[in-house]
């Protein structure tokens, strides 16, 4: 077996917290929170409502940030406008779990204007679909609504929600179990359903999707969205184009939260669940683990209750940091990194941050620079070099 790390065998321990100080990021303000690490955490943002995704534009000034409770935010210029680019609430339902889960800019958006967003309806079904960004540039246009995807929801809970862009343009789609305890439907391993896995459609061939033909069951065997299956509710995950890797930070059950690396190329990647859980059988001890990929990266819930998935650095700021792993937890809040060890397998130069209390963390976001940032509370934070 390939060495795995836990971070219950030993961790880097927390340094002393420093002080940290109120930000402003209504009026363009910005505040740094000091740190005893090398790094600063700078915040760009404030006041909004559970901010669970950040996403950048190419060749553009603007920032989107998501809030669950069904809009989408611009800050431009160190600034957020007061005005929504999206407001979907009274579309929504507004379970702890449910709401608008995530966003995704298509790879011509410069030209057509394209963004989806995953959502869970009034009845907590999710849905995918397609807004058109109107021409003056200030926000999507709600008549230019396009289904793309409906996936009925069983539960309330486990909804995944994150939609990202391959460097194949092609659009990949988590969806977690369906919900409830343990997975009772056994989603997670069952082929003929869209729910517990990872989809990956083409959004530019065919009406209102096509099929890529390399997909694992493209000609059969499963449900042709599926590109990779057996994950409980991935929250987030993160596609690395640079390293062609995509990471899945999947949250547990009773036991472990975990951290999962895949090639961008290998189709039909079985996460495990719900045989195992993180490291361990999840029902018993004699599990057939044969083909399952194993996670470089777990923590017990004596370290926190949920993992906040997170971003591959890759921005010029931090040289020494780039190709490094972020993630953190929504409970415990610290911040943690790790490098993907291809040739191993591997997570490698695994660190702790001490950072300041950010309370409950909810995501991280990216902006088209490869510059890295963390959603916390009601604040979004970028992780800059330490002066």
């Amino acid at each position: 077996m390939r060495p795995i790390t836990s971070w219950a065998a030993g961790t880097l321990a927390v340094a002393a917290l420093l002080s940290t100080a109120a930000g402003c990021g209504e009026d363009g303000m910005t505040a740094t929170l000091p740190t005893a690490d090398d790094i600063v955490l700078t915040e760009i943002a404030s006041g909004l409502e559970r901010p669970v995704q950040l996403v950048g534009i190419t060749g553009d000034s603007r920032l989107l940030v998501v809030e669950q409770r069904g809009r989408i935010r611009v800050l431009d210029g160190g600034q957020l406008r007061s005005e929504p680019y999206l407001d979907i609430g009274d579309r929504i339902s507004s379970g702890n779990e449910q709401g608008l889960l995530g966003i995704a800019l298509h790879p011509n958006f410069a030209s057509n204007g394209y963004v989806y967003a995953n959502y869970t309806n009034g009845a907590g079904d999710t849905r995918v679909v397609r807004y058109t960004e109107r021409g003056d540039g200030l926000s999507l246009d709600p008549a230019t609504l396009k289904e793309i995807l409906f996936v009925e929801q069983p539960n309330g809970n486990h909804n995944g929600g994150q939609l990202l862009f391959g460097p194949d343009d092609m659009l990949y789609i988590a969806l977690g179990d369906g919900g409830s305890s343990g997975d009772p439907r056994g989603n997670g391993q069952n082929l003929d359903t869209l729910l517990g896995a990872i989809l990956r459609i083409d959004v530019d061939g065919g009406d209102p999707y096509a099929i890529p033909a390399d997909n694992p069951f493209a000609s059969g065997g499963g449900q042709p969205e599926i590109w990779a299956y057996g994950v409980r509710n991935p929250w987030r995950n993160d596609i690395d184009a640079e390293g062609g890797f995509i990471y899945v930070a999947d949250v547990g059950q009773n036991e472990w939260e975990e951290v999962s690396v895949a090639p961008l190329t290998e189709a039909g990647v079985n996460y495990g669940w719900n045989t195992v859980e993180g490291p361990e059988c999840f029902r018993d001890s004699g599990c057939d683990r044969t083909g399952l990929r194993e996670p470089v990266v777990w923590y017990g819930h004596g370290d926190g209750c949920s993992i906040t998935g997170g971003h591959v650095y890759r921005g010029d700021a931090m040289p020494a940091l780039k190709g490094t792993y972020f993630y953190s937890d929504y409970c415990s809040g610290w911040l943690r990194s790790f490098r993907y060890d291809a040739a191993e397998d591997m997570a490698v130069e695994q660190r702790e941050w001490s950072i300041p209390d950010l309370g409950s963390v909810y995501s991280f976001g990216r902006d088209a620079d490869g510059e890295v940032y963390i959603l916390a509370g009601s604040r979004v934070y970028r992780i800059d070099p330490a002066p």
